[in-house]
């Protein structure tokens, strides 16, 4: 595997780490850890297998967020995107551990560990389904860019967003946090309005996809949207 990974997975542990013990104020907080365990334990193995079968992807998904092609509307939500995140991570400290706000269930916290672990391994399947999974929206003309319909893409159209939003509700639930829980509608909201932009601009400039579309009815939701 790259160098730059290696180093990308070093920092988001670091970054992860400071951020919700900093918040939390102690590092005896052994649902974080177990937490951190979990996510990246599972992230090195799939980077691993992306490096070996699709470098390609690994190679696009590094990249800037910010790039040629890329639509107006996707470099403003990015970067709203990027400056909630930390936020959110450091509420849950405060939350869940410094102020005590929050009194989850245990058992409700192993369902959000639970939930986290398919959340991952559904986005692992949707990596592994889909080459052209590129970081920003844009039409990959250089990678000869064209629709993906099998796997869980002939379920629904963006099913990437449907498993990030399980997993952003997995994290707060596991961490303990119902404000964490309540302020990651934020990200709802934002992964909504992307998925619906995200589709306009697909049924734009990729060839195939709005046929597809109207074979895969659902963008996030079977059933509901």
């Amino acid at each position: 595997m790259p160098r730059k990974v290696w180093i990308a997975l070093a920092i988001e542990v670091v970054v992860f780490a400071a951020l919700l013990f900093g918040a939390a104020g102690t590092l005896r907080w052994p649902a974080a850890w177990a937490y951190l365990i979990l996510s990246f334990g599972l992230a090195v193995p799939f980077c691993l297998w992306l490096a070996r079968h699709d470098p390609a992807l690994l190679e696009e998904r590094m990249k800037s967020p910010f790039q040629k092609g890329q639509p107006l509307w996707d470099r403003i939500l990015l970067p709203v995107l990027f400056a909630l995140f930390p936020l959110w991570l450091v509420l849950i400290g405060l939350d869940a551990v410094r102020f005590g706000w929050s009194a989850m269930p245990v058992w409700l916290q192993w369902a959000g560990a639970a939930a986290l672990i398919l959340s991952l391994l559904a986005m692992g399947l949707v990596f592994r389904e889909n080459t052209f999974l590129a970081p920003v929206v844009r039409i990959q003309e250089e990678r000869a860019h064209k629709v993906i319909t099998t796997g869980p893409y002939a379920v629904v159209r963006h099913p990437l967003y449907t498993a990030a939003l399980a997993w952003f509700a997995a994290t707060a639930l596991m961490l303990g946090s119902w404000w964490g829980l309540v302020a990651s509608v934020a990200f709802t909201v934002i992964l909504v309005i992307r998925t619906a932009l995200e589709d306009r601009e697909l049924h734009r400039g990729l060839p195939g996809y709005p046929d597809y579309a109207r074979r895969v009815r659902y963008r996030l939701v079977p059933f509901v949207w």
